[in-house]
């Protein structure tokens, strides 16, 4: 039932994506006078079809992983002469700019529409103060110390941990210098201090931004509190329930969570004395986790146990509120961050600064999508708007067989006064089919390595 469901998300996004951006390519290919012989989401057999007053044909296939828009164009098919000033290859220069462009423009507007309804809903986050410094690492380099908020990276202000992490981000396999400005609790003084990066995180495939800086964020202390207990687990079977309290372990004290979870992960197949409380009242059992086969030949122990996670203190929650316009404004600018970062990690990862490892294809994205959209609709819709994004920017690089190489010919002819060769075309054509394919069966390759 879940893989159904995660499938069925998973479709109902890419229709979404996809039938935003032909229609980006649909509605301008229209107001220059393009006759629109086809619009298909999804590729193969026809699912079903219908047809408009001007004869357009739409086609629902049964292939869902793109679409196309198909217009009337002599290089194609023969136009008939009373049809000629309707063919797309007749229109001017900047209107087939226009039309090709139209179409990654429609995946930003969709981001900003998302954006818009995110924030006026209201945005949230918590406040970045810092938790714990590693000795030796950058953020000790820097002066950073435990208990102080960081305000900006780099003169960036990050008022939350999403507006930290996205500073740290852009960061990501650079060298020199990283700096930030902190300030202690009940003080308003900003003092500077600085560091340096040497390919910062470059080889890490799931790169942790606040560990590879020395830093733990601050969160309230979580006690081995028991939320909820899997159905026949070693913990049910030692009848632990929501609610017990653990308190030690073969007679070792288990004042926090993870002091419990690293006991039991470090013994599998062992016998465990434990001590808990329930509704007040001390009590004993023996669990035994079982065994969970690891990297290489390494194994670990589980129980079955879920724990009860603290709210964070109510003064480290920051509510943004935004008017109408003011909304619009943040949504513009987050759409423009986003696609900014989105083109200087690709710089980086062609310069291998970042590990190809972090490519992604349709399996990692299904996961995500399924996951986003269980964690509910704001979740759901910020990843909409994160991939539709990511959409437009990839089909605007200057790679034939992409829209962004159709613009890069159109340019040219622009620039030059006549059309690029067409064999010179067809090369381009053939190359760029050969990058993209490589590029997807890296990402389908990194996305089987994960599972």
């Amino acid at each position: 039932m879940e893989l159904i469901t995660t499938i069925a998300i998973t479709l109902a996004t890419l229709a979404i994506l996809i039938t935003v951006h032909e229609f980006g390519h649909f509605w301008v290919a229209r107001r220059c006078g393009v006759k629109v012989l086809k619009f298909s989401i999804g590729f193969g057999k026809k699912l079903f079809s219908w047809r408009d007053r001007q004869g357009t044909e739409y086609v629902v296939a049964a292939i869902p992983l793109g679409g196309f828009v198909k217009m009337l164009d002599e290089r194609e098919s023969e136009v008939a002469p009373e049809e000629l000033h309707m063919a797309f290859n007749r229109k001017s220069t900047l209107q087939r700019i226009a039309v090709v462009a139209a179409g990654p423009l429609a995946n930003f507007a969709l981001a900003i529409v998302a954006f818009w309804f995110l924030f006026m809903a209201g945005e949230r986050g918590y406040t970045p103060v810092i938790g714990e410094v590693t000795p030796g690492s950058v953020a000790e380099v820097a002066g950073l110390e435990a208990g102080q908020e960081i305000v900006s990276v780099d003169g960036r202000e990050t008022r939350t941990w999403q507006a930290l992490s996205f500073a740290l981000l852009e960061r990501i396999g650079d060298s020199g210098r990283i700096s930030f400005g902190v300030k202690y609790p009940d003080s308003d003084v900003v003092y500077e201090s600085e560091a340096v990066l040497q390919r910062w995180l470059s080889d890490q495939e799931v790169p942790d931004l606040f560990g590879g800086l020395g830093i733990a964020m601050y969160t309230p202390e979580v006690l081995p509190l028991v939320d909820m207990v899997v159905a026949d687990s070693p913990a049910q079977d030692a009848g632990l329930r929501a609610g017990d309290l653990i308190v030690r372990a073969d007679g070792v004290p288990m004042p926090l969570w993870m002091d419990w979870v690293n006991y039991v992960r470090a013994r599998p197949g062992q016998v465990i004395e434990l001590e808990f409380l329930r509704d007040g009242q001390q009590r004993q059992t023996r669990i035994i986790p079982e065994s969970i086969a690891g990297e290489g030949d390494d194994t670990f122990g589980r129980v079955g146990l879920g724990v009860t996670l603290p709210e964070m203190p109510p003064e480290m929650l920051r509510k943004f509120d935004r008017g109408p316009v003011e909304a619009l404004v943040a949504s513009v600018q987050r759409t423009g961050d986003l696609a900014m970062f989105t083109l200087v990690s690709i710089k980086k990862m062609a310069m291998g600064l970042i590990s190809t490892k972090n490519l992604s294809g349709p399996i990692t994205i299904a996961k995500v999508a399924s996951a986003s959209a269980k964690s509910g609709l704001e979740s759901y819709i910020s990843f909409l708007a994160l991939l539709s994004i990511s959409l437009g920017v990839l089909n605007l690089l200057p790679i034939p067989v992409l829209d962004g190489g159709h613009l890069m010919y159109y340019l040219v002819e622009l620039l030059v006064g006549r059309p690029v060769p067409e064999k010179i075309q067809i090369i381009g054509y053939q190359m760029g089919l050969f990058l993209i394919v490589g590029v997807m069966m890296l990402a389908l390759y990194n996305d089987i390595s994960r599972l």
